[in-house]
């Protein structure tokens, strides 16, 4: 008996359908697995309680313009990006209804040229200098960028008029404003990060006030069931879920993992061949089902066996990692699966910047 239900390893030839369907025991790891009915779970609870334009999903979680149509289908036709490359891949991919770029960019040439070409893009903007670069390079639309408590980009409340009034005079659309509490979307109690996201709120609602616009954009899966005053949220770790998101107690389910094989096996201990190379450990360890993970280097996670049944050497292990969005970053395509099978290959095709 393996040591969880995290590994296993299932026979080829005792439940290959006739030679047709891929078994994730074929797949050569480390190599990133989601789940289809936990994936479904995910995209179809969030758009009951987000539907249609609430939700704006952020594809820098995923980094897939497979799964973003998922996403379109389900009524959002409105995406957060985090770079100009994924914009250019959701135009190319035909998702390109309405993308806004949530970051600050001195170059918007490839921006302005998708919208030349009828893409509607709209860029944050922070400052003067972001400002002269969005209207340089040819987009028409901004969202004034606030800062609502995260020390990381975004004019202060107290300046998004002022600022809002230079765009434009430049000849710019402002549709709003946006803010990210990404400062808050771990905070363990919902009802301290309720409280917590009212106050950033009120700092983006008083920025509103004096830059006008339709619209307030801010959220994240943290915050979606708390932040009730931004007219939409940008969500987007929400579909596919890691382990930090996990203790906050949400409605989702863990759809991905780095698939590994054990490669060694001591007295104690196991290894498996997912390392720093194939997830993050920006927001801690990785987890697996059953044990108990002591560390990662560059090519391994070490697990304790002690008081369990023993793995052994070409189990396959499913590590769920702790942060998503950098993990899926680091590798070229997902597998869509069933259980140990295999459904389809997904490209990461918004990896990169160029």
């Amino acid at each position: 008996m393996p040591i969880c239900s995290a590994y296993s390893v299932p026979s080829p030839t005792a439940t290959r359908r006739a030679g047709k369907d891929m078994l994730i025991s074929e797949l050569q790891t480390p190599v990133l697995l989601v789940e289809q009915t936990a994936l479904r779970h995910n995209l179809d609870t969030m758009t009951a309680a987000l539907p249609g334009a609430r939700l704006r999903p952020h594809v820098k979680a995923h980094k897939c313009t497979s799964l973003a149509r998922l996403q379109y289908a389900n009524g959002h036709r409105g995406f957060t990006c985090a770079t100009i490359r994924e914009v250019e891949a959701m135009a190319a991919a035909g998702l390109g209804d309405d993308l806004l770029l949530a970051n600050e960019v001195l170059d918007t040439r490839r921006l302005g040229r998708l919208v030349d070409d009828g893409h509607r893009v709209t860029v944050a903007v922070d400052s003067a200098e972001t400002v002269e670069a969005a209207a340089a390079g040819g987009v028409r639309e901004v969202l004034i960028d606030v800062n609502v408590g995260l020390p990381r980009c975004g004019c202060s409340p107290d300046t998004a008029g002022a600022l809002a009034d230079l765009a434009r005079r430049s000849g710019l659309t402002v549709r709003g404003v946006m803010g990210y509490e990404g400062h808050l979307m771990l905070v363990e109690r919902e009802a301290d990060r309720r409280e917590q996201t009212e106050r950033a709120m009120e700092l983006l609602l008083a920025a509103s006030a004096d830059v006008g616009g339709e619209l307030i954009s801010a959220g994240g899966t943290g915050t979606y069931t708390v932040n009730t005053w931004a007219h939409e949220i940008q969500a987007g770790s929400y579909a596919l879920m890691d382990t930090a998101y996990q203790q906050l107690g949400q409605p989702f389910r863990q759809a991905l993992f780095v698939l590994g094989r054990v490669i060694s096996v001591s007295s104690g201990w196991a290894v498996v061949d997912v390392g720093l190379k194939a997830l993050s450990l920006d927001h801690g360890l990785p987890r697996i089902d059953g044990a108990e993970v002591w560390f990662c280097s560059d090519e391994h996670t070490t697990f304790r066996t002690d008081g369990m049944p023993p793995p052994a050497v070409g189990d396959l292990v499913r590590v769920q990692p702790a942060h998503v969005d950098p993990t899926v970053a680091l590798h070229d395509s997902i597998h869509l699966v069933d259980g140990v099978k295999v459904l389809d290959q997904w490209p990461v095709d918004m990896r990169g910047w160029r």
